[in-house]
């Protein structure tokens, strides 16, 4: 009876709380939608009011959360008595609400991808009125950085369809992103024969998308400087962002079409003896392997090493036009290079005369030295070393015996310094003796005792003998005691000896010179001059210092007598000569000033200065001034 009761008042009342919902309203408010970043907490904001302005109405909150087939599940209550956090779902642990006379706020704490769903706000005013509301919670996880590779091997050109370029992968991304290919900065898109993007997605176990795009492309010559390159295009709150991947570049393989050939090494000219190296290139990739031939001899292949042909210790021969040609794999040589190879030479000189040449003193003579060379060539002419003469032509003229040796022509290549070649030859003047120096006799004065050393050097060919004669003015010859040969040579054409002579007397030496082409003879002569006997003993060492000594006694003698004849003549004790003449002239002097000029006869003023030393006071003709 009691149930009854109690069923019959909870009917009585809803009856009642319908009639008076009739008569209030409660309006809400939410967002639509509400964006997060996954692991972030999220915020649901539902505001309500009631229409019953009347009252004060207290609400009932629930929120609930949209299941799968359209089902809801609640996972929080509160009234004016309690609040309640339902257990048992996925938000029992993650969830806060804070509600006031305005509304409620729903807190969902690390946001996972399985709480992308609606949420729905029931505020039950009783009374007042009731009314339900929903927000879509959207969940965002920004992918990974694309990685982008390339094909490792090479695309060729000649492929009719689209070959695979490139692959390009982003994962753990949600909502799924999106990926778009560019050449160069520029966009791809489908096209047919063209280009082919093939999209793959998948979604992992944690509910991220990992999506995978390849791009097919068809490629051209001038992809080879291309770059591939992907970007990913994401959702994030309240906007959309991009990842650009690294660009990376292709091997397109394409045909030759152009070949050129060139000389490598060595720089500038090629001379004989050069190690020549040719290369080859052509436009196509990868490099085709060359084959070398030269036009004057076409069927000759040389050996080379793919695209270098080496051409070692050339020799003029070896010039001419070199070419290179691609080899296909069906043996056919469509393009080729070509390059004019010029190997320069100079050969050996040659002199005329040859080897050695025999002339008469005095005769002229002309040498020539010529190398044929494949360039202008310079030649010198040197004798001992030192240059002689420049051009192909040696003119000697009125030969001499120091013409006589080995003159050397060296013939160089101006545009080529390490190309030279040199010749020689061998001149011999033939003459009778010559003796050297222009005196063919000698004078010499010596201090007796003293030892001289006399040097005679003739030229000839044949080479010339030297003897001495050596005669003094006492006996017929000196004795060999007296003089000895210190210093003997013999040079090519000349001769040359030297004797050492003591001096005991007047010497005269003869340098006899002979060959059986004629002879000649040097005299020398030394005077003696006797030695001058000191009581000190003299040495080689102290002579000038002597004769240094004997001047200014003879100095200070001829003052003395000087003033000797002036005072004598002031005294007029020194007469004049009837002979002479003198003339007096005395003008009017001062103290400090006289002048006087004196003519005469320089014999008698020569003997009565005689007289004067002497000490005789007159002559016979003496007459008093």
């Amino acid at each position: 009876m009691a149930f009854l009761r109690r069923a019959f008042l909870l009917l009585f009342l809803q009856v009642c709380l319908l009639h008076v919902s009739v008569l209030a309203k409660v309006e809400l408010f939410m967002n639509e939608t509400v964006d997060v970043y996954n692991g972030d907490m999220a915020e649901i904001l539902c505001q309500y009011t009631s229409t019953n302005s009347d009252s004060k109405p207290r609400f009932l909150i629930q929120w609930f959360v949209a299941g799968h087939g359209g089902s809801r599940s609640r996972i929080y209550y509160a009234d004016a008595n309690q609040e309640l956090i339902d257990t048992g779902t996925d938000y029992t642990d993650r969830i806060n609400v804070v509600t006031d006379k305005n509304g409620t706020i729903l807190s969902i704490r690390d946001v996972r991808l399985s709480d992308e769903r609606e949420f729905y706000c029931h505020v039950n005013g009783l009374a007042a009125g009731s009314g339900v509301r929903k927000t879509h919670l959207r969940v965002f996880a920004p992918p990974d950085v694309p990685e982008i590779e390339s094909v490792t091997t090479g695309i060729s050109v000649t492929k009719d369809t689209p070959s695979k370029v490139a692959s390009c992968e982003t994962r753990n991304g949600f909502p799924k992103p999106n990926i778009t290919w560019y050449r160069d900065g520029e966009p791809l898109m489908n096209e047919s024969g063209r280009v082919n993007i093939v999209i793959l997605s998948s979604r992992m176990s944690s509910d991220l998308y990992s999506v995978q795009s390849t791009l097919e492309y068809k490629v051209e010559k001038e992809d080879k400087d291309a770059r591939f390159s992907c970007e990913v295009s994401f959702f994030v709150p309240h906007g959309i962002r991009t990842i650009k991947s690294p660009s990376v570049n292709i091997t397109v393989h394409y045909p030759t079409t152009m070949v050129e050939l060139w000389k490598e090494s060595p720089q500038g000219l090629v001379k004989e003896g050069d190690t020549v190296e040719l290369r080859c290139q052509g436009d196509g990739n990868p490099p085709p392997h060359f084959i070398f031939n030269k036009v004057e001899e076409p069927d000759v292949n040389f050996e080379s090493s793919r695209d270098v042909l080496i051409l070692s210790s050339v020799s003029r021969k070896d010039s001419g036009t070199y070419q290179c040609h691609p080899l296909k794999g069906d043996g056919i040589m469509e393009v080729k290079g070509e390059v004019e190879l010029k190997v320069h030479y100079l050969d050996t000189a040659v002199v005329v005369p040859k080897d050695e040449e025999l002339m008469h003193k005095g005769e002229d003579l002309t040498a020539t030295c010529n190398a044929l060379s494949s360039r202008s060539t310079s030649t010198v002419w040197y004798k001992d070393g030192k240059e002689v003469g420049r051009g192909n032509t040696l003119h000697l003229q009125n030969a001499t015996y120091e013409r006589s040796g080995v003159y050397k022509c060296e013939v160089t290549v101006p545009s080529l310094p390490n190309l030279k070649t040199n010749g020689f030859v061998k001149i011999i003047v033939q003459g009778g003796p010559e003796l050297v120096g222009s005196e063919q006799e000698v004078q010499l004065d010596e201090v007796e005792g003293r030892v001289v050393n006399l040097s005679c050097e003739a030229l000839g060919n044949p080479l010339p003998s030297i003897s001495w004669n050596i005669t003094g003015s006492q006996c017929v010859c000196v004795s060999p005691q007296s003089w000895h040969e210190v210093d003997k040579k013999t040079h090519e054409h000349m001769t040359h000896s030297v004797v050492s002579v003591k001096v005991t007397s007047d010497i005269t030496a003869e340098c006899n010179v002979s060959s059986d082409r004629g002879s000649g003879v040097k005299i020398f002569k030394i005077k003696a001059i006797p030695r001058v006997t000191t009581t000190a003993p003299f040495t080689p060492a102290e002579g000038s210092g002597v004769i240094i000594v004997v001047i200014i006694v003879c100095l200070l003698l001829l003052a003395f007598l000087g003033s000797v004849i002036y005072f004598l003549h002031k005294k007029g004790k020194i007469p004049c000569g009837r002979s002479g003449k003198q003339e007096i002239t005395k003008e009017k002097t001062t103290k400090d000033e006289i002048v006087v000029e004196m003519k005469t006869n320089t014999k008698n003023e020569e003997a009565v200065l005689l007289k004067a030393v002497n000490g005789d006071k007159k002559g016979p003709n003496d007459q008093p001034l």
